[in-house]
């Protein structure tokens, strides 16, 4: 979540950067909410302040056995202010929370803006694209010719979205998921994680996905579970509420998990075979790094996970 510190003195920015995300979030009127904020906090402050000084000098009086009644009505009356403004304070407080919740990550100075996938900007390429003079099937028909999957029966155990891979199809995703583990821990040091699936409502807050994306998740609400939509959720809110040694870092974790997504947007729905899933399988990499060192982790993150490809 980025912090209303930053907002309020980074204000121009973050509206340039949001209208670059066609986001439409008005960041004035949180500012305004947050003038109002501080401004109700000060004076409960003060009212506090007062409060005190006033309770000490009726101790006096009352030591030197004399009338505090006037002081005492007015502590009363103080007291009544406190409580109400404490309660404004703790409703403006919800609605700043809520706004900052759904405010997405800023895109970096180096982000193109594009329209579409058209406008995106081709970075690097590996390796030389075969010649091929016969018709490519394309993985539905493949699947089903070798036995892969059971799209039918999977629809009949869960309904769509939810595949059940079969024969040398559960054979080749076991084999990809170990691969990928066994690549990153042996050649490149992570650390293997296996996470639970479920997490509470404050992980997903954690990574960014609660509230905004809570359509897409599924819940199970008897028990304020969620089942994650990524490994990144449980793994990066490993060290929550932590401090971790600067001599620690950086930390870098992978893990396998499956991934449930409801998908509930109108996205997915055009897609066929193993696109928009509501469950599948995916080897996550996560890192812990000192901020000046971000990017530069985030290249050889990246690095890593074009070795599986190539």
């Amino acid at each position: 979540m980025i912090s209303i510190e930053f907002i309020r003195n980074n204000s121009e920015l973050v509206k340039k950067k949001l209208a670059s995300k066609k986001e439409i979030l008005s960041i004035d009127e949180l500012l305004n909410h947050d003038k109002n904020y501080r401004s109700l906090v000060t004076k409960v402050n003060d009212l506090r302040s007062f409060r005190n000084t006033v309770s000490k000098k009726i101790a006096s009086l009352k030591k030197d056995k004399k009338l505090a009644e006037i002081e005492i009505a007015q502590m009363k009356e103080v007291g009544i202010s406190i409580s109400t403004i404490e309660k404004e304070i703790s409703k403006i407080k919800k609605i700043i929370d809520s706004i900052l919740l759904n405010i997405p990550n800023l895109p970096h100075d180096s982000t193109p803006n594009g329209l579409d996938s058209v406008e995106n900007k081709l970075i690097r390429e590996f390796g030389d694209l075969k010649k091929i003079d016969y018709k490519i099937k394309n993985h539905i028909d493949l699947g089903r010719d070798l036995n892969l999957f059971d799209f039918d029966r999977a629809a009949k155990i869960s309904g769509s979205g939810f595949p059940l891979y079969t024969n040398k199809g559960a054979k080749l995703e076991r084999a990809l998921i170990n691969y990928m583990l066994d690549l990153h821990t042996l050649e490149f040091g992570y650390v293997e994680i296996f996470p639970p699936f479920l997490v509470n409502s404050k992980s997903p807050k954690t990574t960014g996905n609660l509230p905004k994306f809570s359509d897409d998740m599924y819940q199970i609400e008897n028990d304020d579970l969620w089942l994650i939509p990524t490994a990144e959720v449980p793994i990066t809110n490993i060290h929550k509420d932590e401090i971790i040694p600067e001599k620690n870092l950086p930390i870098r974790y992978v893990s396998y998990s499956a991934c449930f997504r409801r998908e509930a947007g109108s996205h997915g729905k055009d897609t066929r075979g193993f696109l928009r899933l509501h469950q599948f399988n995916k080897v996550e990499l996560v890192k812990f790094v000192k901020p000046e060192k971000s990017y530069e982790e985030l290249e050889a993150l990246t690095l890593n996970a074009e070795a599986v490809l190539k």
